[in-house]
């Protein structure tokens, strides 16, 4: 058992790895501009597109996992994104890469991580924190090679090309990896991280999704995920245009803060994940949360050093990476692993309205700065959330014993 558990791990982490491949979209954005005349803000949505399929996908992966199998779906969705990569390949038009490289590439990504995921912590119920991590840490690994591969793709063959290449290596990945992971069956009740405690096993387990959204602490992670997802997705989008106007540096050294944002995104992925099994989930959550908020106000208010634009930058991404770890398990503590596809996949739609919110503020309001604040504000509101959230009905059973021993004294005694 142990030994085809740790099997699964190592073809999630190579499925995983191949997804992660589509946090190189940026390299693609001149390239295409030059070779169509296209503008770059005009490429640039392809990627916001991606985000927000991906993020939709996740709310019917679950469905479409009971109907075909885990298996069956990830090499599904491997072969559809490698062939929305190929097609890519031959468009001219921005409506054909937003429709292929976009929405298709983005949805089949949403649909294989969410299942491939979920799966994974099913397997390894006591480790929910450290597997998420090394499972949302190799998605991160995967973004970091592909920037030297794409990179090499595209001054080798040219963007056109490298869609081509990048969709057939990205496709044998999947696919390949797809092999060495098998199903989990949830029998039961999963045991809860050991420094959790009776407080998680009290929680009760295997919700629906339908009842998940009639609790109020469905709602409270959505808030809580939203703003830890706008924080970091706004901070990667824009993280050498901070670095050139507020702080000053020349292109050059601020474009080496794209290679730590992927460095420290994946330190932290697996790092919190591991720390939030010994110390608490929603301790990490929250210490996260105020770190974060710590660094965007002083990106704001701050004259900007070289030292210090960076230690900010790396701050918010390590807490980026370890938020969206954590968040699988949390979900996983909090509703049950027999539906966690499902429901971690309505929570997950905090992603991709994070994922838009950030640029939409920052235009509304005209700049970094304003920004900056409101993401600041927004952590505050969450840390408060992270502190007082509990499991649902927790906090009534608590008053109920708490009262019945108030009326039973004896049993105080004893």
């Amino acid at each position: 058992m142990k030994m085809n558990r740790w099997l699964i791990v190592l073809g999630t982490i190579i499925v995983q790895m191949g997804l992660g491949t589509i946090y190189t979209w940026s390299l693609f954005n001149q390239p295409l501009s030059d070779r169509f005349g296209w503008d770059v803000s005009s490429v640039a949505i392809t990627f916001s597109i991606t985000s927000f399929a991906l993020a939709f996908a996740t709310l019917f992966a679950g469905r479409l996992q009971e109907r075909w199998g885990l298996r069956r779906l990830i090499r599904v969705a491997g072969v559809v994104l490698g062939l929305g990569l190929v097609l890519s390949s031959q468009v001219s038009s921005l409506t054909l890469l937003y429709i292929l490289a976009g929405f298709v590439v983005g949805f089949a990504d949403g649909t294989a991580y969410i299942t491939s995921l979920s799966n994974l912590i099913k397997w390894f119920p006591e480790r929910k924190g450290l597997i998420s991590g090394i499972s949302v840490g190799a998605f991160g690994t995967g973004s970091l090679l592909f920037k030297y591969v794409n990179s090499a793709l595209i001054s080798a063959v040219g963007p056109a090309q490298a869609f081509m290449y990048w969709g057939m290596i990205v496709l044998v990945l999947i696919v390949g990896g797809s092999f060495l992971i098998r199903e989990a069956v949830v029998r039961g009740q999963a045991p809860a991280s050991s420094n959790e405690g009776a407080k998680k096993q009290e929680a009760r387990q295997d919700y629906t999704v339908k009842e998940m959204l009639r609790t109020k602490e469905a709602y409270m992670l959505f808030v809580i995920f939203f703003t830890a997802c706008m924080s970091g997705l706004y901070l990667i989008g824009i993280v050498k245009d901070i670095g050139v106007q507020l702080a000053g540096l020349n292109v050059a050294t601020a474009a080496n803060a794209v290679a730590m944002v992927a460095i420290f995104n994946t330190a932290g992925r697996i790092i919190l994940g591991a720390l939030s099994d010994k110390v608490g989930r929603m301790k990490v959550i929250a210490g996260a949360l105020l770190v974060t908020a710590v660094a965007v106000m002083t990106l704001s208010l701050v004259p900007l050093s070289f030292g210090i634009f960076f230690a900010c930058v790396a701050a918010i991404a390590f807490c980026f990476g370890g938020n969206i770890t954590v968040f699988p398990a949390i979900v996983a503590d909090y509703f049950g692993l027999k539906n966690q596809s499902k429901n971690y996949g309505v929570i997950y739609q905090g992603f991709g309205f994070g994922a838009l919110a950030g640029s939409f503020i920052s235009a509304l309001l005209g700049g970094f700065h304003l920004t900056f604040i409101v993401i600041a504000v927004l952590c505050a509101v969450s840390l408060l959330l992270a502190l007082i959230i509990t499991p649902p009905g927790q906090g009534r059973r608590t008053r109920q014993r708490e009262q019945q021993m108030n009326l039973n004294p004896s049993s105080r005694a004893s």
